[in-house]
């Protein structure tokens, strides 16, 4: 990963954490602060790089910048959120605990086609998270996303357009399929 990448991420990580931050609160909290002062050049090396990563996020429209009297302050968009969103599903350490705890998660999307580029994206975050497509816009899996996904659907405004069921009650045919499918 380039260190602009690494940035990057970091830079949605934190925003993804608050409303709003001010521009040097992100930087002291980019920064590393274990390099040493006299690692003045790697320390140069270092603000370059998050000064490109935050440039690059805020071209591709990921973060914008509001200015007030006293301070410069920066905040991820719509978008910004969504790629927030699928790194925390693409990182290599998870929160989630991935074993079964007997309950199954169901997502109903109802999105339509002139929503096509979000309804692909939900579905690409789905099959990342370990959900099984059922039928048409119906998604199973074992694993516990619910929380993540009530996220998402709060932060785009899917009050009717998604649906999240937890449930153990499951009927025996399809209890056998699901089975199967996830290996439990």
């Amino acid at each position: 990963m380039s260190s602009k990448s690494k940035y990057s991420s970091k830079i949605l990580k934190i925003l993804g954490e608050k409303s709003a931050i001010s521009l040097p609160e992100l930087a002291n909290k980019i920064e590393n602060p274990s390099l040493a002062p006299q690692k003045r050049e790697e320390k140069i090396k270092q603000k370059y790089a998050i000064t490109r990563a935050f440039k690059g996020l805020k071209e591709a429209g990921l973060v914008e910048q509001i200015s007030s009297p006293q301070k410069e302050y920066v905040r991820l968009t719509k978008e910004g959120r969504k790629k927030m969103h699928s790194l925390e599903l693409e990182s290599d350490t998870t929160l989630v605990n991935t074993s079964w705890d007997g309950f199954w998660r169901i997502i109903l999307l109802d999105l339509p086609e002139n929503r096509k580029a979000e309804r692909e994206s939900l579905r690409y975050l789905l099959k990342k998270a370990g959900f099984v497509c059922l039928k048409n816009s119906a998604w199973i899996s074992p694993f516990p996303y619910e929380h993540l996904f009530a996220n998402i659907k709060k932060d785009l405004g899917f009050a009717t357009e998604m649906m999240i069921i937890v449930t153990e009650f499951i009927d025996d045919e399809t209890k056998k399929v699901l089975f199967e499918t996830f290996g439990k």
